[in-house]
């Protein structure tokens, strides 16, 4: 799935993106400053989650109650190796059958879970972004 957008389409690519899920561990690429949070807000909402979502860049999750489940938000950004987030408990949070929404996951790449999706956010000349969405299994 590509969907090209603006921040007032985000809402409805949450939505899209939601529907076409078949796993619960999103991992998120893009350039800093492309939008990765703050399509983790909106999307979070679409689950259910009530409160102000802000980046874990320096606590390196955060957790969220949904509806009816549990959203793990991280942040891997500031890590400098595998090891930091294994030091963290990472696999009990990737295992947990809880969402995994993760941002910069090449700094982990090693310890992921198989069963993903991958998301690719990228800035447009004009001011949009584009998602690119490729489910793994």
């Amino acid at each position: 799935m590509q969907l090209t957008y603006t921040l007032q389409d985000l809402p409805d690519v949450a939505g899209k993106v939601l529907s076409g899920l078949t796993n619960k561990t999103l991992l998120l690429y893009g350039e800093m400053g492309v939008g990765k949070t703050t399509f983790i807000k909106e999307f979070a909402k679409k689950l259910g989650v009530k409160e102000v979502l802000n980046s874990p860049t320096f606590s390196i999750v955060n957790e969220h109650q949904t509806e009816n489940d549990v959203l793990y938000h991280f942040d891997f950004y500031r890590l400098n190796n595998e090891e930091e987030a294994m030091d963290i408990g990472i696999e009990d949070y990737f295992f947990s059958g809880h969402w995994n929404l993760i941002e910069w996951p090449q700094k982990v790449e090693s310890l992921l879970p198989e069963e993903n999706t991958t998301i690719k956010l990228t800035k447009n000349l004009n001011g949009s972004r584009t998602l690119s969405m490729m489910p793994v299994k």
